[in-house]
């Protein structure tokens, strides 16, 4: 009874032998060929008749010349993947066959193998209407992905060429900005697998995905991030409240429930931010990987890897204004080494000071350094002083050369990256002053007053109306307290020069000042993904709140013949908590001056006042 209700295996063959099938076809027989493309494309088809089939193809690859490409088109769509292990060996073994005797069908197995990256979609459909449309969670999926990484390095065995042909596949194949967080990241992480056994194609898959996740990162400003999180962080709050005192859960549901919270409030609220988290996350770990082995670095593997990111940035990050996040992927791998940070500083410097570069890089190039050196936690007070006095000696070489000529004014047009080169050396200053003068007060301020700031601050191309003001007004504090130089005369000459600009709109009309001629910005102003940022953190510089007696530290100038021995409130008062960590903060001046929500570790507006 058994076997009379147990349906019949389908091995039926039709028309004999692969080889008499495929003669018959040249021949213009096409009855049996087409049995053949219909058994082939059955979705109920067999493991033993897929294996039976596959043999035969890899003994008659020669007769799967370019005019039988759709019936190769039919075996690559072959459901192999998800089959027994004998049938994934065979289909490697086809494949191998396959491009080895007809290089003419490599493109469509590489777009075959990388359209696996990627989880399948599951369609659910009622009435044919889709009313469901998810990635597949396979619990298998990493082990899929691990057999589409042994196709692609057996095609490269069987195929020399196959890297310069893979490449635009790479590339039209990545998934747009708005697909699942999952086919993002498996897609991403797939391609820097790649990176591993094709190491050729390494910097031209790193400049893929850096693209992708450029083009991401200006697509969420940093004021758009920070909205979307307060936004989630008072329904969360008021959600909180409304429940509370309704369910009466066991202590087991709690427990588990309070897991749930923890991984759901490492979500960015924003829904692009999220994407760019996760990949940003992965581009990390594969960043520490390669440069690491058994938990060693690696020297060599990390300066091969800092040679293809130095030029993965000159390409792409350089010249993209205002990128929030992706630039730290330079920021994390020359936290490894000291060496590295110097190494990028010097790429920086040549950027900075070489004219032939435009004067948009120059300038962006100077507040890479401004914001690298204030910010690396990793970077030594000793080279943040030969920083310091390689951009003001070169600053005092352009005030020379300006000096004899007919443009010395006050002018962003003409002395672009002399300006962002003051901000650079400002914004240090702000940050390392501290550094820079402790232990040895009278040692430290020696070195400060012999950066002569006040040749620069007085110049005639007046930096100090150019740069921000929230980088003047406490640049102009520090170098009061310390008398470096006094720069309330001219900041208040420059207040009362300022012309408002009045815009008309629909609105009417409205007058606005300009308060960063530069158009700069730092580019390693805190991080705000939260997943990634726990990679960033451990080396980062945060900038601290002010408390009211440093402000008044601050408007109090230290006696002339101060010894390093004698107390000195500003600079004991307030111990740095982490590795002299700046202790100044603007957000604690009068309400008009309070920075926004992004300074949370960044100088914001801010006015220290001076006495009368």
């Amino acid at each position: 009874d058994e076997f009379i209700s147990s349906p019949p295996r389908k091995t039926v063959r039709f028309g004999g032998t692969l080889t008499d099938i495929l003669l018959k076809y040249e021949k213009g027989e096409t009855t049996d060929f087409e049995l053949l493309k219909h058994q082939l494309s059955d979705p109920d088809i067999k493991d033993a008749q897929i294996i039976n089939w596959l043999h035969e193809f890899r003994a008659s690859v020669v007769y799967l010349t370019k005019e039988l490409d759709q019936l190769v088109s039919i075996l690559l769509k072959l459901p192999w993947l998800r089959r027994s292990q004998e049938v994934v060996e065979e289909y490697l073994g086809f494949l191998g066959n396959l491009v080895s005797a007809q290089t003419v069908h490599l493109r469509p197995c590489l777009r075959m193998i990388v359209s696996q990256f990627v989880p399948p979609r599951i369609t659910i459909r009622e009435d044919d209407v889709d009313i469901s449309d998810s990635d597949d969670d396979d619990e298998n999926l990493s082990e899929n992905f691990n057999t589409c990484h042994r196709a692609l390095q057996t095609v490269a065995r069987y195929v020399p060429s196959t890297p310069q042909f893979l490449m635009p596949i790479l590339v039209e194949n990545f998934p747009f900005i708005n697909k699942s967080e999952r086919t993002l990241e498996c897609y991403v992480h797939n391609l820097l697998r790649v990176t591993v056994y094709l190491p050729t194609l390494r910097l031209q898959i790193l400049e893929l995905i850096i693209e992708k996740l450029l083009k991401l990162d200006v697509s969420t400003p940093q004021q758009d991030i920070e909205d979307a999180e307060e936004v989630a962080n008072n329904s969360d709050s008021e959600q909180k409240s409304t429940e509370e005192g309704l369910f009466d859960m066991e202590e087991d549901e709690e427990r588990k429930g309070n897991k749930v919270v923890s991984s759901s409030s490492e979500r960015m609220a924003h829904p692009l931010a999220e994407r760019l988290d996760i990949l940003m996350t992965i581009l990390f770990s594969y960043i520490k990987d390669v440069c690491h082995v058994d938990g060693k670095l690696d020297i060599n593997r990390t300066k091969d890897l800092y040679r293809d990111l130095v030029s993965v940035f000159d390409k792409l990050i350089l010249p993209t204004h205002a990128s929030c996040h992706v630039q730290y992927f330079m920021f994390y791998i020359c936290s490894f080494k000291l060496g590295l940070a110097e190494a990028f500083l010097d790429h920086l410097w040549k950027k900075l000071h070489d004219p032939n570069n435009p004067s948009v890089i120059r300038q962006t190039a100077g507040s890479y350094i401004g914001s690298f050196l204030a910010r690396a936690k990793f970077i030594p007070v000793v080279t943040v002083k030969a920083c310091l006095d390689l951009l003001v000696n070169w600053l005092h070489k352009y005030i020379d050369n300006q000096d004899t000529g007919t443009n010395a004014y006050c002018d962003v047009a003409l002395h672009g990256p002399f300006y962002s080169t003051c901000q650079a050396v400002f914004y240090t200053l702000i940050f390392r002053h501290k550094q820079l003068l402790d232990g040895n007060l009278r040692k430290g301020l020696s070195y400060l007053q012999s950066l002569n700031f006040e040749r620069i601050v007085m110049c005639q191309l007046n930096p100090l109306k150019i740069c921000i003001p929230s980088v003047v007004n406490l640049f102009a504090a520090i170098t009061r307290k310390y008398q470096l130089v006094f720069c309330y005369t001219i900041i208040e000459r420059n207040n009362r020069q300022f012309i408002p600009v009045v815009r008309s709109g629909t609105g009417g009309d409205l007058v606005q000042t300009c308060t960063n001629p530069l158009d700069s910005f730092f580019p390693f102003d805190p991080y705000l993904l939260k997943r990634s940022k726990k990679t960033i953190d451990p080396f980062y510089q945060f900038w601290e709140e002010l408390s009211a007696e440093d402000l008044e530290n601050l408007k109090k100038p230290i006696k002339k013949g101060t010894s390093e021995d004698e107390d000195d409130d500003f600079l004991k008062g307030e111990t740095p908590q982490n590795d002299g960590v700046v202790g100044i903060a603007p957000n604690s001046y009068e309400s008009n001056t309070r920075s926004p929500v992004s300074s949370i570790g960044s100088p914001a507006d801010c006015y220290v006042p001076h006495p009368q």
